[in-house]
């Protein structure tokens, strides 16, 4: 009787709203590395990738942050206290912050699809436009947690770019002028090309000695060795000998007290040295001007399957099925009364 008298007159009627939302990551980095994971794995690595944020959007919609901060823009404290004679199903105006949380919670609720992924949001109202704003709510303030800790990790990254631009360019500073210095230390500008040149002109002047020697020989056969033409070519051969002397000196002698091909050597490396420092100095600018640009755009993203519905009729209480829960209650209640007092009954009489 008290059941029928509650569920009929005193019962207010709660309206739900319901929004269907699923996170994305918006970053061009995130999309990169998702369908490198995604080829790895032989699936669609984008859901697998954001179920972390999913997991994060889930827990943070029922934390006490979001309350306090939806209490703040809607007073949730006076809405779900507004029923005074619902004493069952309304938020006692002097609730603490723990039975407030668990108040709150029972009022909005998330659920996880683990199969797509989705998030089924239900916001509950003894109104129904106030149920769609609170629907409405939810999703927008985690969106702007959900990217305020997005932006948080790319400043860090950034911070932390920016201190490989200065150490890169402070490297790439040392690197050229190790390079100058060996240059100007040993008055080459090229010791490698230096070292290269040589080699050919020591090749040409070889070839050009076996030509003379045999014009030499084919002279000496016909002519006697006093003639010019004998004399002339004796000189020419011997000039020759001469300069790939010189040249080869030139190449396994020193400058500065080093060989030429140990100073190739050395500038080689420093040559090396010079354009990994480049090279790297230009991935962390690459790496510093990415974060600078996540550290302002949107990278995170509550995808809006179903907006916040305007509910048309109340969804709780569900006053039938309730009513029977507490009938059967009392029936059962009424039976083990009854069995006992049968067997109170019986122990008398005997």
């Amino acid at each position: 009787a008290l059941a029928t008298l509650f569920y009929t007159l005193v019962a207010a009627d709660r309206y739900a709203s319901v929004a269907v939302v699923s996170v994305r990551d918006t970053s061009p980095s995130a999309s990169a590395s998702s369908s490198s994971v995604a080829s790895l794995l032989g699936g669609t690595g984008g859901a697998s990738l954001s179920l972390v944020d999913t997991f994060f959007v889930q827990n943070y919609i029922q934390s006490s942050d979001l309350l306090f901060k939806l209490d703040k823009r809607f007073n949730l404290r006076a809405h779900y206290s507004a029923p005074r004679l619902d004493l069952l199903y309304r938020l006692s105006a002097d609730a603490r912050r723990e039975d407030f949380l668990d108040y709150f919670r029972n009022r909005v609720k998330v659920t996880l699809d683990d199969t797509s992924g989705l998030l089924t949001i239900e916001a509950q109202g003894f109104e129904p436009a106030f149920a769609q704003k609170l629907a409405q709510a939810v999703v927008e303030e985690t969106e702007t947690v959900l990217n305020e800790n997005a932006h948080r990790i790319a400043r860090d990254r950034l911070a932390f770019a920016e201190q490989e631009v200065e150490r890169t360019a402070k490297k790439q500073a040392k690197a050229r002028a190790d390079l100058l210095a060996f240059q100007t230390q040993h008055r080459l500008l090229d010791p490698l090309s230096q070292a290269t040149a040589n080699s050919t002109l020591t090749a040409s002047l070889q070839a050009t000695q076996a030509k003379q020697e045999a014009d030499l020989k084919a002279a000496e056969a016909y002519l006697s060795e006093d003639s010019l033409q004998v004399r002339s070519l004796r000189g020419q051969l011997e000039a020759t000998k001469a300069q790939i002397e010189v040249e080869r000196l030139r190449a396994t002698g020193t400058v500065d007290g080093s060989q030429l091909t140990a100073l190739a050597s050395q500038y080689q490396n420093l040559m090396a040295l010079a354009v990994f420092a480049d090279d790297e100095h230009k991935v962390a600018l690459t790496t510093a001007e990415q974060a600078r640009m996540d550290t302002v755009r949107k990278l995170k993203a509550l995808m809006v399957l179903e907006p916040a519905t305007l509910p048309d009729m109340a969804t709780y209480p569900r006053r039938i099925i309730d009513w029977l829960t507490v009938f059967a209650v009392c029936g059962m209640i009424f039976t083990i009364v009854l069995l006992a007092k049968l067997i109170l009954h019986r122990l008398r009489r005997l």
